[in-house]
């Protein structure tokens, strides 16, 4: 399959910020920034506004919002973005990703998880980590009707987890994936939630503050089915999920919850769609430790950079990313291979 003779696409090289850039915090920080947001919001306009709204409706009937946009010069693969923990389709990384993918001639769909983005109302139930069948079957419906083109399933630290659990559960569902990149992912989620904890507490503010409003939002939209007023008096991540999985989950407790969406051990020893996992050892959410106890299945590729923190790879103050570009190149590398 031919590439567009003006495609921008180019090898990114090694990773190799220089200075603040180097610093694992700065990273992590400035990826998810309002300043970042500015930049992105105005470039990604034209893309934004052609892009199409769009509800998939799992087999148990959730329904889940996404966004399809085809590019100009379509190159015939299709790309589905998924975010992290409360993030979004509208997230700053997975904006940037998708606008390079849009510009190297890849269809889009950046998909919303249950209760991110704009979509609290569309179930009545509570989004947790361990709701693997729904976007199972939102990823299965976009990759069955774009074959017979190749399709490729990229992800973010939550949205790496899930990517990386389709991918391993895709061949029992009854579809196809080319390759899956997983940026950050989640591996070990307790281990996720001490190093929230014993961190720096900017991280934890960030997505307790986020958490916080989004659950507002749900009670307010099912007053009859939700009080979430006890919740909102805990001030820390694991008593707050501690809670929220005890009060509306179907699990005992909160280890076996957060076991629940592991894929440490041996859960991707069977894995046999071609995966890559790219992430940084200095990641102050999660543990290096994590991806250097993986099973190495020959379906997996694994790279681990010197830094990069959390989600970021930043190359340069201008905020351009270098994984967005490592994404465009390896997916190239995959179609050309189909």
């Amino acid at each position: 399959m031919s590439m567009p003779t003006d495609s921008p696409i180019r090898d990114p090289g090694p990773y190799a910020p220089a200075g603040w850039l180097a610093n694992a915090h700065v990273q992590s920080i400035l990826t998810s920034s309002p300043l970042r947001k500015l930049g992105l919001r105005r470039r990604s306009r034209a893309y934004r506004t052609a892009s199409r709204d769009e509800i998939l409706t799992a087999s148990d009937g959730t329904r889940l919002l996404g966004h399809h946009s085809v590019p100009a010069r379509p190159n015939g693969g299709l790309a589905i973005l998924l975010h992290g923990w409360e993030g979004s389709a509208e997230s700053n990384y997975l904006l940037d990703a998708a606008l390079a993918l849009d510009a190297a001639g890849f269809e889009t769909f950046r998909l919303n998880f249950r209760d991110h983005g704009p979509s609290h109302h569309l179930n009545e139930g509570l989004f947790h980590s361990c709701l693997l069948d729904e976007v199972l079957d939102a990823v299965g419906q976009l990759a069955d009707r774009h074959r017979p083109g190749p399709v490729f399933l990229v992800g973010f630290s939550l949205g790496g987890n899930f990517a990386l659990r389709v991918a391993r559960n895709a061949p029992a569902h009854g579809f196809e994936l080319d390759r899956v990149v997983a940026v950050s992912p989640v591996i070990r989620p307790k281990h996720v939630l001490k190093a929230l904890e014993e961190g720096l507490s900017v991280y934890e503010q960030y997505f307790v503050r986020k958490w916080r409003r989004s659950l507002k939002r749900k009670q307010a939209l099912y007053p009859e089915r939700y009080n979430l007023d006890p919740w909102l008096r805990h001030r820390n991540l694991n008593d707050q999920t501690r809670w929220l999985v005890e009060a509306y989950t179907e699990f005992p407790d909160l280890d076996a919850y957060l076991e629940g969406y592991s894929i440490a051990g041996d859960y991707l020893d069977g894995l046999t769609v071609s995966s890559l996992v790219v992430t940084a050892a200095d990641d102050p959410i999660i543990p290096v430790g994590d991806f250097e106890a993986l099973p190495r299945p020959p379906a997996l590729d694994l790279e681990i950079l010197e830094h990069g923190g959390h989600c970021g790879f930043l190359s340069s103050w201008r905020m351009e990313s270098w994984i967005q570009q490592r994404i465009v190149s390896e997916l190239c590398l995959h179609l050309n291979r189909t």
